[in-house]
């Protein structure tokens, strides 16, 4: 029995999938969307946005540095708690320029956003094998504020 059990385990073995994730999670963040089956799009929005989530904390964490004096202890304690933020997005990386990139410049059009960082767009069934295929994207909410 699944019993709350959550996300499919796609046809692959544990290893193949975390690769899977991490490698369809930097391409969507360096790209800002992808084109993959509908099934993987699902099981990588919930991996994107708890990255975007850690990339957030991080980001108001490092707004907070300018309010604190220089060698305070309240100081420290929020500069290693940033860090360890960080550290935890590089885990599934490797690459900390992608990693700067996603807490400065990602997480910050996202700070008033409570979730829902991400679109999927059904697209059809792919010609070969007639998979459902999708169009992942990072909501760009800077847009949005501007049209209204």
């Amino acid at each position: 029995m699944r019993h709350r059990v959550s996300g499919t385990k796609l046809n692959m073995p544990h290893s193949q999938r975390v690769a899977l994730m991490k490698n369809l999670a930097r391409e969507l963040f360096e790209h800002g969307t992808i084109v993959t089956t509908v099934t993987r799009a699902k099981e990588l929005r919930p991996f994107v946005e708890t990255i975007i989530t850690r990339a957030k904390k991080a980001n108001a964490i490092s707004q907070e540095f300018g309010s604190k004096a220089g060698g305070s202890p309240e100081l420290q304690e929020l500069k290693s708690r940033n860090l360890a933020l960080r550290r935890e997005i590089n885990r599934n990386f490797n690459d900390r320029r992608l990693v700067k990139k996603i807490c400065d410049e990602v997480a910050s059009k996202y700070m008033d956003r409570n979730g829902g960082y991400t679109r999927i767009v059904k697209l059809g069934m792919r010609r070969g094998d007639a998979s459902e295929m999708a169009v992942i994207q990072l909501i760009d909410y800077e847009e949005k504020k501007e049209s209204k």
